[in-house]
Parts: C-alpha cells; sequence; structure tokens
C-alpha cells in the first residue's frame, strides 16, 4: 500500500488495516513453516505496510504530520561587549 493512501485513512480505518496485514502476515508465515515458500515476496511487502502504517499511526499521535523542520542557517553566538567596568 502507498503512503499517500495509507495517509488518506481515518485513524479507525488505519487501525482495521494494520490488522488485517498482520493476519496476512501470520498466515503466510504460517504457510511458509508447512513448506509453501510461495509468498516471500508477499511476507516482505506485508512487513514495509504494517511498518508504514505503524509509523504514520505514530506520526499522528505526536502530531508530527505535515511538518517540516526549516533549515536555517546557523548563525554563530553573539559576542557580548563587555562594558570597560567588567574588563578590570
Amino acid at each position: 500500500m502507498e503512503t499517500e493512501k495509507i495517509r488518506n485513512l481515518s485513524d479507525g480505518e488505519l487501525v482495521e488495516q494494520e490488522r488485517q496485514a498482520a493476519e496476512q502476515l501470520f498466515r503466510l508465515r504460517f504457510q511458509m513453516k508447512l513448506g509453501q515458500n510461495e509468498g516471500v515476496k508477499k511476507v516482505r511487502e506485508l512487513r514495509k505496510d504494517v511498518a508504514r502504517i505503524k509509523t504514520i499511526a505514530r506520526e499522528r499521535a505526536l502530531g508530527l504530520h505535515g511538518a517540516t523542520p526549516k533549515s536555517e542557517p546557523s548563525l554563530p553566538p553573539a559576542k557580548s561587549k563587555k562594558s570597560k567596568k567588567e574588563a578590570r
């Protein structure tokens, strides 16, 4: 599933998609243990989908979605000028 499609899901739909992907992943792993190795590529895709879903859910929980850090050039700290009294 593409990231943009995942971002457009509501929180409830996101939880449901995660549950479905985790269930499919479990079933494919079970089939592989039984000797049916047809789903190796599908297992990889499902693992990545679950990770994407969890990442987006965490971003929403932290309120990070859409916030991109601004890259400002870092300026050296301003030197404070000492008065004549402090210099003595």
